[in-house]
């Protein structure tokens, strides 16, 4: 009979609370940096030493039974706090190391935080950043990433933020679009216009603008060949003169420094199309690992330099 107080099982535990955090084996062995097939093996072996199924296991994800989330319950503060502890052993060394799991939305990671990464890559060899590009909202904790980068309004309070940086939402088409479209001057005229946006879900596409110098705010709807979830796209296609383009400032400034897009309505503000400012977030932890508050400095600092628009 297998002895269920022998301390080879307390790994075995470790890797079950990863099981529990990420629903599949497959993001398990992702997280834990091992095969899936090792996982799968160290949970059976762990049913077997405790006598009861632990988990539910179906073509995509896992479930806990009764007895398994008792167990991960039971477990789970204690192998947090073991965490903690290594992490603050660690950064005893004095120069971070070690791995973060970072998420962003593919744009503006792209043309925001790829060069970023690259210089902190240089600057501290000891830690490696695993940066997953998805516009999809993750839950941190859940999925296992250290820090997200996030284009929003307000971070959760849920969690520890930090501003990197203000941006704007910009207005803007192909030179060769304006001189044949004619030089707009009110908002109301790109009713008349093919408009490139940014759709929401169950929602009318609708533009509301506000004089920069002051005046009563305007809402247009919109329409036009084409809308995309991805700013990128929304911009090449203006490159391409296919209409005006609303995209963040950060999606369309090299473009305009080059003159190859132009500003449309400058006399306009944007409302609402996009979150005014880039935040830092991650779970909250007592402690914060070095490489994590490293990466975020470095980032602040980069940042901090960027043109302040909102």
């Amino acid at each position: 009979m297998a002895k269920t107080h022998n301390p080879e099982w307390w790994g075995h535990l470790h890797w079950l609370t990863v099981l529990a955090t990420q629903g599949s084996f497959t993001a398990a062995a992702r997280r834990l940096g091992v095969s899936k097939a090792a996982v799968s093996q160290r949970i059976a072996e762990l049913e077997r030493a405790a006598g009861v199924p632990l988990v539910r296991r179906t073509t995509r994800s896992v479930r806990l039974t009764d007895a398994g989330q008792r167990l991960v319950d039971e477990v789970a503060g204690a192998y947090a706090e073991i965490e903690q502890g290594w992490a603050r052993v660690r950064d005893l060394a004095g120069q971070p190391s070690g791995l973060v799991r970072m998420t962003a939305p593919v744009a503006l990671a792209r043309q925001v935080l790829v060069p970023l990464l690259v210089t902190f890559a240089q600057a501290q060899p000891r830690v490696r950043v695993e940066l997953d590009l998805s516009d999809r909202l993750v839950s941190l904790a859940a999925e296992g990433f250290d820090l997200a980068v996030r284009h929003t309004h307000a971070p959760p309070d849920t969690h520890v933020a930090w501003r990197l940086c203000a941006t704007r939402s910009v207005l803007v088409a192909a030179p060769a679009f304006v001189q044949r479209q004619g030089a707009l001057q009110h908002p109301a005229q790109l009713s008349q216009c093919p408009c490139l946006h940014y759709p929401r879900p169950g929602a009318r596409p609708l533009w509301t603008f506000e004089p920069v110098h002051g005046g009563e705010r305007v809402t247009v709807p919109v329409q036009g060949p084409l809308a995309a979830t991805n700013s990128e796209a929304l911009r090449d296609a203006a490159l391409a003169g296919l209409g005006v383009a609303l995209v963040p400032d950060f999606s369309a400034r090299a473009a305009l420094a080059a003159g190859t897009l132009h500003e449309v309505l400058p006399d306009w503000r944007p409302v609402d199309a996009f979150a005014p400012s880039i935040w830092a977030i991650r779970p909250w932890t007592p402690h914060v690992p070095a490489a994590v508050a490293a990466l975020v400095a470095h980032l602040r600092a980069a940042l901090a330099d960027a043109p302040d628009q909102a």
